[in-house]
Formats: C-alpha cells, sequence, structure tokens
C-alpha cells in the first residue's frame, strides 16, 4: 500500500521537504534531527554489534511500538484517540536534556471508543454484503490530547513502513556509499502500512494542528469528537470530515436551553483553546437573539494551576449568576469542581458541553456539586450489536499483545501482570508491590468505564465514522471503468489509490447505520442532532443520565428544541433558579437599558399617557388610539369614557326637574291670572304683557332641558339660538312694562301726546323689534359657523367630553352680550319708575328681577371659561334658571301673594290709594 512518494519517519527526514509552517510542526513533535540523523528504529539486541556513533543517532522505539495496535489489510485505517491526558508541566531550560512527557491519568472511556473501531472493523470485514474483496486493517496509536504527541502518531501513520533498510536510508544521508547489511548494523524497521485515512482526533485544537500539518497530502481526517464550528471551513480543511455534529448547532441549543429557563444571566467560560474560543464566541452572538446575556466570559489554560484557579474561582464567586456554562473537557473539570469543594461553593447550576455531558467519572468525585446539571449530549445509540461482548473478551493472553490493553487490566484489578508491557502506572505506591494478577479476573465482575455501554455516544461516532470510509470504498469499488468520476473518466483502485480519490466519496457518502440514516452537508458535518440530559442521582447512589428533552436542527424553527420539565432534578429545590440581571418588566411598563452595561441590565420605566405594553419585557409602549385610553394597569387600550350632562346623573335630574317645576309655575301663574284676569291687580300694569311675559319665562325654563343629554348637531343648532331668542322676549317684555310705566307717569302735562306711541301696539310691536335684532344675530351666526357637536379629548385625555362647541365664539358672545343691552336698558328705566306714586309699583320689583340677572350672569361668565365638559353646561343650565327664577319670583311672587293670600287687598280702591 505504501506509495512510492510516502513520507516515512523511519528514515532520515529532510526539512528540505516542508515548509516553514509545516517544519515547526513537526519540530514540535521532536522527529526532526541534524543533518546526519539516523532512522527511527527498533534493535534488535541478537544482531552483530555496532559502533558508539551508530548507535547514537538510533532512536529506541521498542516500547512505543507495543503502545498501538495494528492489524493489517488491503486498506489501513489509521486512529488517534486520547488514552491519557493532563501531562504534568515542564519548563525545560534547555541546559539539559528535556524529561519525557509523563501523563497523570488513563482514560478507560476512550479504549471503548478504541474497541469500537476494532469491532467495526472486524465486523465490516466479516460482512458479505459490503467490501468482500477487500480486508480492512487498523493501525491506533495514543494521541494524549497533545498537539506534539499527536502530531507525531499522525506522522506514524502517514508514512507506513520505510521501503529501504535503515543501512541504506543512513548511507543516502550521510552522502557515503556504504555496504553494510541490515544485520550487520543492528536495527529492524517496523513493518506497518500506509494508512490513507484517519479516524481522529478527538479534541479540536489537535485536528487543527494535525490538518494544518498534513493538509498538504489530502490525508482524509474523520473526528468522531471534534466539534469546533471553525473545523467547517471547507477552503481551510478541505480533508476534513466528522460524524460530530458542528458547535453552532450545540450553541443555538444552549441560546435556546438558557432562554427556555428564563435565565438571562449566565456565566460562560472555557479552556483556552480552539474549541472554547470559537464556541463562546458562537454563543455571545446567538445568544443575542434570545435576550441573554453573559455575565462573565472566562478562558483558563488547559494546565489548571492554582494562580489560574483563583482566578477563574474569583470571578465565579462575585458574580451574582449562578448558572454556568463550561466549554471543557472532563480533564479540566476535575481540577475546577476540586478547587470548588476547597472553597465551599454551593448552589450553582452547571450546563454542560458536549465535550464532558457524559462523563461519568465525574460523578465519582463530586456527585453532590454536579446534582442537576444539564447538558447536550450527541445521539446515543441504544445497542452496538455485538459490541459488549467483544469489550468483555479480553483475556490475559491477548492482553500482553497491547500497552493500552495491560494498563487497563492492571488500573481496574489492581495488579501486575507477568512481563507487563504497561509503562504508564498511576496508582499509588510502588508499581511493583502489586500484586501479581491472578489470570481469574473477569470485567464482568468490576464496573468499568470501558465495558459501559448504557452511553453509546462517542462511541457510536466511531463506529459511524468506520462505515462511512467503509462506504466510500464500496462506492470506489463500484466504479465502472470508462465512467469514472477522475481525469479521463478513470476510477481508483480500491487496493492502491490516493487519499484525496478516498475523499471525493466520502464527500458524497450516504448510507444508513443501525437503522440511522447517514449524510453530510457541503462542510462535512452531520445533520445535528442531541440529547438533553441531567444529572440524577440513582438510589445506590451511581449516576442517572435522564433524557428530559433534545434538539434536532432538521426540525423547524420554533420546534427544534423540546424539553419535558416535570422529570427534570434541580441541584436546590423543585424549580429551576433564577439567574437574571435585572427582573422581568411586566406589561404596563417598558425596558430602559442602562448605560454602559449589558442590553440584560435595565430598569423598568412605566408606561407614558395614553401608552401601553401588554407584553412583558416590552422595549417600547405603544400609544392607544384616539377613542382609547389605558386602564390602570396600562396593559390595555379601553373606549375612552364619555362624559356628558345627562338624565340619568343626579346632576342631570336635578336641573331637569327645576326646569320643569319652574315652567309649571310660570303655566299655573298663567292659569292663576287667566282665572282672577277680572280683578285690578291682574289688569293693572299691563295684563297681556304679563301673560306674554309668562309664557315666555315657559320656554325659558323649557330651554334649559335642551342642554341635558348627548349632544348632536340639531341639538347644539337649537340650543343657542332658543336660549338667546327666549331671553330676548322675556328682557323685552319687562322693557316694554317699564317703559309704558315710566311714560305713563311722565306724561301728565296736559295736552301731552306722548303715551299714543305707548299703546298695546306698540308695545307688542317693541317687544317683537327686541326680538327681532335677537333672531338676525342668531341667523347670521349659525350661517356662517353655526355651534355643532364635538369630541373634546383636550381636557381629560382620558375621557371624551361631548359637547356643543359654539363655532363662533363671536357669534356667542354677541347673543349674550345682547341680552346684556337689554337687560341694562331694562334695569335703568325700572330703576327711574322705582319711586313713582303706585301703591303697587311694579318697577321695583323689576329693578329686583334685574339685578338678580346681573348677578348670575356676570358671576356665569368666568365660571363658564373656566370649567370644562359636563361642568361648563350644568353652569349654563344653572344661570338660565337662576335668572328666569329671579324674574318670575320677584316680579309675580307679590301679585301671587295677594291673590291668594290677601284677597281684601285685590280691589282697585286699595292700588288707587297713595
Amino acid at each position: 500500500m505504501a506509495p512510492r512518494d510516502t513520507l516515512c519517519i523511519t528514515q532520515y527526514i529532510s526539512p528540505t521537504h516542508f515548509t516553514s509552517s509545516q517544519l515547526e510542526a513537526l519540530n514540535s513533535t521532536g522527529l526532526l534531527r541534524p543533518p546526519l540523523a539516523a532512522p527511527t528504529c527498533q534493535c534488535n539486541p541478537m544482531s552483530t554489534p555496532v559502533s558508539a556513533a551508530t548507535l547514537d543517532n538510533c532512536v529506541f522505539l521498542g516500547e512505543e511500538e507495543k503502545n498501538n495496535l495494528y492489524e493489517d489489510g488491503d486498506v489501513v485505517i489509521g486512529g488517534l484517540f486520547p488514552l491519557h491526558y493532563s501531562p504534568v508541566v515542564s519548563f525545560p531550560t534547555y541546559k539539559t536534556k528535556p524529561a519525557p512527557i509523563i501523563y497523570k491519568y488513563f482514560i478507560p472511556r476512550a479504549l471503548r471508543w478504541v474497541q469500537t473501531m476494532v469491532f467495526a472493523i472486524k465486523e465490516i470485514n466479516q460482512r458479505s454484503d459490503l467490501l468482500p474483496q477487500l480486508k480492512l486493517g487498523f493501525h491506533i496509536r495514543d494521541s494524549c490530547d497533545d498537539i506534539p504527541v499527536s502530531l507525531r502518531a499522525l506522522l506514524v501513520l502517514a508514512n507506513g513502513q520505510p521501503e529501504r533498510s535503515t543501512t541504506e536510508s543512513l548511507n543516502r544521508a550521510e552522502g557515503v556509499e556504504r555496504n553494510i547489511s541490515d544485520s550487520t548494523l543492528g536495527c529492524d524497521a517496523v513493518h506497518r502500512a500506509v494508512s490513507h485515512v484517519i479516524i481522529g482526533d478527538a479534541a479540536s485544537g489537535v485536528s487543527m494542528a494535525l490538518l494544518r500539518s498534513l493538509g498538504s497530502f489530502h490525508i482524509p481526517l474523520v473526528s468522531y469528537f471534534a466539534s469546533c464550528s471553525c473545523l467547517s471551513n471547507q477552503r481551510e480543511f478541505p480533508t476534513f470530515m466528522r460524524t460530530m455534529p458542528s458547535d453552532a448547532f450545540q450553541i443555538r441549543a444552549l441560546a435556546q436551553l438558557v432562554s427556555y429557563f428564563g435565565w438571562t444571566w449566565v456565566g460562560v467560560i472555557g479552556v483556552d483553546s480552539d474549541y472554547a474560543r470559537f464556541a463562546i464566541q458562537l454563543f455571545l452572538q446567538e445568544s443575542v437573539k434570545y435576550g441573554v446575556c453573559a455575565a462573565y466570559t472566562h478562558l483558563y489554560p488547559v494546565t489548571l494551576g492554582q494562580q489560574a484557579l483563583d482566578e477563574l474561582l474569583d470571578v465565579i464567586q462575585m458574580a451574582s449568576s449562578k448558572v454556568i456554562i463550561n466549554f471543557a473537557s472532563e480533564s479540566e473539570m476535575q481540577g475546577i469542581l476540586r478547587e470548588i469543594r476547597k472553597r465551599n461553593i454551593k448552589g450553582l447550576q452547571w450546563i454542560a458541553s458536549e465535550a464532558w455531558a457524559t462523563a461519568k467519572a465525574l460523578w465519582e468525585k463530586f456527585a453532590d456539586l454536579l446534582m442537576g446539571t444539564l447538558g447536550f449530549a450527541i445521539r446515543r445509540a441504544d445497542v452496538i450489536p455485538g459490541l459488549k461482548q467483544h469489550l468483555l473478551g479480553l483475556r490475559p493472553p491477548y492482553i500482553h499483545k497491547s500497552a493500552f490493553l495491560a494498563e487497563l487490566w492492571e488500573e481496574t484489578f489492581n495488579c501486575r501482570l507477568n512481563g507487563s508491557v504497561n509503562s504508564h502506572y498511576h496508582g499509588t505506591g510502588n508499581y511493583l508491590d502489586r500484586e501479581p494478577c491472578k489470570g481469574t479476573e473477569n470485567l464482568n465482575d468490576v464496573y468499568s468505564a470501558y465495558s459501559d455501554v448504557t452511553q453509546l455516544r462517542v462511541s457510536y461516532n466511531v463506529y459511524k465514522a468506520v462505515y462511512l470510509v467503509a462506504h466510500a470504498l464500496e462506492d470506489m469499488s463500484n466504479c465502472k471503468v470508462g465512467m469514472g468520476p477522475f481525469l479521463n473518466d478513470t476510477c481508483a483502485d480500491p487496493k492502491n489509490f490516493k487519499p484525496w480519490q478516498l475523499i471525493y466519496y466520502m464527500k458524497r457518502a450516504n448510507f444508513s447505520a443501525l437503522g440511522e440514516i447517514i449524510n453530510f452537508d457541503q462542510n462535512g458535518d452531520p445533520i445535528a442532532y442531541y440529547d438533553l440530559v441531567n444529572w440524577q442521582r440513582k438510589p445506590d447512589g451511581s449516576l442517572n443520565l435522564v433524557k428530559v428533552g433534545f434538539y434536532d436542527a432538521s426540525s423547524p424553527a420554533g420546534q427544534s428544541l423540546i424539553i419535558n420539565d416535570s422529570v427534570i432534578q434541580w441541584p436546590i429545590g423543585k424549580q429551576a433558579l433564577r439567574s437574571v440581571c435585572s427582573d422581568s418588566c411586566p406589561p404596563g411598563s417598558r425596558i430602559a437599558r442602562r448605560k454602559g452595561e449589558p442590553m440584560c441590565c435595565f430598569d423598568c420605566v412605566p408606561c407614558a399617557e395614553g401608552e401601553v405594553s401588554n407584553n412583558t419585557d416590552s422595549l417600547e409602549c405603544s400609544r392607544c388610539s384616539e377613542d382609547t385610553w389605558p386602564n390602570k394597569a396600562r396593559d390595555l387600550c379601553i373606549p375612552k369614557v364619555t362624559e356628558y350632562l345627562s338624565y340619568h346623573e343626579l346632576t342631570g335630574i336635578l336641573l331637569c326637574g327645576v326646569s320643569v317645576l319652574g315652567a309649571c309655575i310660570s303655566l299655573s301663574i298663567i292659569g292663576m291670572f287667566l282665572t282672577y284676569k277680572d280683578t285690578p291687580l291682574v289688569r293693572a300694569n299691563n295684563m297681556e304683557l304679563s301673560f306674554l311675559l309668562l309664557m315666555f319665562l315657559a320656554v325659558c325654563f323649557l330651554v334649559g332641558l335642551l342642554f341635558i343629554g348627548e349632544p348632536s348637531d340639531w341639538f347644539c343648532y337649537l340650543r343657542y339660538p332658543a336660549f338667546g331668542i327666549s331671553f330676548a322676549l322675556c328682557i323685552s317684555c319687562l322693557l316694554a312694562k317699564t317703559a309704558v310705566v315710566l311714560m305713563a307717569f311722565r306724561s301728565t302735562l296736559p295736552g301731552s301726546t306722548v303715551m299714543k306711541w305707548f299703546g298695546p301696539n306698540q308695545q307688542r310691536a317693541s317687544v317683537l323689534l327686541g326680538t327681532a335684532v335677537q333672531v338676525i344675530i342668531c341667523l347670521i351666526w349659525l350661517l356662517t359657523s353655526p355651534p355643532h357637536a364635538n369630541n373634546n379629548t383636550n381636557y381629560h385625555r382620558a375621557t371624551i367630553i361631548i359637547e356643543c362647541v359654539t363655532g363662533s365664539e363671536v357669534g356667542f358672545w354677541c347673543v349674550l352680550g345682547y341680552i346684556g343691552i337689554l337687560a341694562c336698558m331694562c334695569f335703568l328705566m325700572a330703576f327711574l319708575a322705582r319711586k313713582l306714586p303706585d301703591n303697587f309699583n311694579e318697577a321695583k320689583f323689576i329693578t329686583f328681577s334685574m339685578l338678580i340677572f346681573f348677578v348670575v350672569w356676570i358671576t356665569f361668565i368666568p365660571v363658564y371659561v373656566s370649567t370644562a365638559g359636563k361642568y361648563t353646561v350644568a353652569v349654563h343650565i344653572f344661570a338660565i334658571l337662576a335668572s328666569a327664577n329671579g324674574l318670575l319670583f320677584c316680579i309675580f311672587a307679590p301679585k301671587c301673594y295677594i291673590i291668594i293670600f290677601k284677597p281684601e287687598k285685590n280691589n282697585k280702591k286699595t292700588l288707587m290709594q297713595r
């Protein structure tokens, strides 16, 4: 399988083969040597001794070669898995040889991923319907979740075995012709086939480094756990694919999750890596759509020292938010939780990214701190048939072949295998003091994350990644000669293809795995689906990852996130914590942003007059229409109250009663006068004018009724002219009566002919003339700018005052002014006639009535101007009734008194007495 142009790291690697950026990455792996570096090889102690100079140039990898799993095949699929993590930080001084990197933790879960890959490949090899003419092999190495180690492992996978012997390679490197055999040199090259496709790595940052270093070789990299959205950039990473959804989808799910529970004030932290940096950046952008703000964002280093932990915990403690989203892996979470327990910080609601949403190992030590955690986990396979038997089928004879398996066995059973190839030890005490393994140990008897198949999520991604490669090879095998996709319609040979030919088929793969349809978008990303899991405690104290919802990116907008609140268990109490910067603004108020603070920090301001808001957290209040007004809560526009002087309210009833009573009294007096029309008292002082005056007074009383009730245009047309004309008639009658009395006593000289101008006809004419002027004024008013009904909202904005507006203020005041002129003339004449020698001088009573008339209407003017609405109308009616009653009682009450109570005085003799 190794092509002639394969880069072989087991030989001398010339720096001229690489660009400057690739040299920098390779240099970090320790693979580049000085120009006379010898090949990487495994030394055979039984071979012929070699010189010291030659041995100095030989890198011994015997132990390392056991830290891998290899099986040959027609196509060997490479695999990179983080079986160890958390390197102990050392700071080389470059004065001494750098110490080897020491890893503190072994990840049994990652070994399950490894075994899933092995299982999937063996399962495919046993199938007759998929790649029947092709055998798949595997070459799996430990990436240690570390870029230099991962890059070194990738180079080994991509190069495979050397084409020439180590001796020949060394001679070519030195430029010297030597005729020494391999046996003479004492080194045997390790035989490995080239891997044209790599499944890995788990971390986004590591995957990016691998792609940038070997991208020019077009080797496909299929990640099962790298989720950074940055990897979707096909221009930068054209050979990258993954069975893990992009973080872009997870971020949308997280933003909707915190918004669903009303958490608008959340802390966002993450490990200082490409994965967390891109995730936090996306979250800050996406959360704005849902009104969610970050109380703080904090990136902490991969290696958490005490200073970094103190900085992080100080931020968490000082913030008011108790909801924390953490973009990190299981390893970083352990250090954070350890420090949180040390400081006794409680009541935090953790939101887990998919990187640690199902990390059960955290529960064993920090169950009390992680109770109620919510997180999005990638799609789970309920079962992968046959996988559990494969995982539990390890036996000591097979375990000795791999340091990975030996380490798992020794860690799980706390024993030591005879002849163990395991070079890592993570327990306490002396490794050599361990009891030897008995050989009867069984993985069925103990719990291990390695054999736990209840949460097959990443394992399922690995399984799908293997099948992706297999189906791409199947499609390549089905290519018909002369109809291929490559140059000149050629096909690729499934047993001898170029990496770029395989990626062509992988990009177009569409297949089914365990009943799920697997396909990819243009960026090489699968369709996103997440389970929302809640960390709950089982009765035995172990972790129960309860599915409480899901996020399906293929669902319609608004239906992608489904949550079952009733089954969620919270860290404290029976409901979700409150985590807001400012409480929600209730309906009837709006949000007022605080200057210089995040959008989630605001004050609530009541809506202005005439405005409402009927939603919580309204940004603006809306103005009500002209005929509506806010209710007291200012959350609803209700019809405005219409106001006018109604017959149904107390004031209207009283005024209506007074009006009718006044008219009835006037008509009663007319009836009385008709009864006693032949008596001297009735006949005196011009009986005809008295009857006319009483009739017009009754009309004046009834005019008041036109001012009560809902105004309309026709009522307004009648109201003011009727008022002006009726009072003009009354005052004109009084003016005529007073003039007759005055002239009668002034024309006593013999031969005077003055009284001929004040006869009955002249009296009637004067009344009509005095009234005609008022009629003309009213006609001009009605024709130019008549009164009309109007809805007035200027005085009380919450009330519609239905009123009659005068139309022309000049017309109104002309009507009122003319009445005043008549009243002044009447008063003047009555005042001059007040002392005339008459036993019953009516001029006195007319004078008093005019005084009352003036007082009423002079008082009316300022009150009328200063009031509004129905009170203006009430004042107007009161003035009409008061002045009419003043005329009625001042003039006719004395006469009625004599007629009823002093009939003996109702004779000519009494009236003629001086």
